[in-house]
C-alpha cells in the first residue's frame, strides 16, 4: 500500500514510528531530503541484511518521482518485509505540496 505526501507529513508531525528510506542518489539527497536514511536503489539488495530488524515495521521508501522507490518496495517485499509503503509522487509531490 502506498502513502501520500500528506499522510507522510501527518505521520512526521505526530512523531509516529516508521523507517524512512531515501533511494535516490547521494547528490539528490544532499540537494533536498525529508530526513530519510540514504540507501540508493542500486544498494538496496546488498543492504537487506542491515535492514532485517525492520521486517515487521512500517517502512516508507521515497525517490524523486516514485518509480525507483516502487522498485525498492518490490525488492523489500520479496525479501520478506511486511509493510513497505512507496511515497506517491516522491519528492516532486512533496515540493509541490509543501515546498522545500
Amino acid at each position: 500500500m502506498d502513502i501520500t505526501v500528506q499522510e507522510l507529513k501527518e505521520k512526521m508531525d505526530k512523531g509516529a514510528s516508521f523507517v524512512l528510506i531515501d533511494v535516490r542518489e547521494p547528490h539528490e539527497h544532499e540537494d533536498f531530503n525529508v530526513g530519510g536514511h540514504l540507501i540508493p536503489l542500486g544498494d538496496i539488495p546488498m543492504k537487506m541484511y542491515d535492514l532485517e530488524d525492520h521486517q515487521e515495521a512500517e517502512v516508507i521508501v521515497y525517490c524523486r518521482s516514485g518509480r525507483r522507490s516502487a522498485t525498492a518496495q518490490a525488492f523489500m517485499r520479496e525479501a520478506g518485509f511486511k509493510n513497505v509503503r512507496n511515497l506517491e509522487g516522491g519528492m516532486l509531490a512533496w515540493e509541490e505540496q509543501f515546498g522545500r
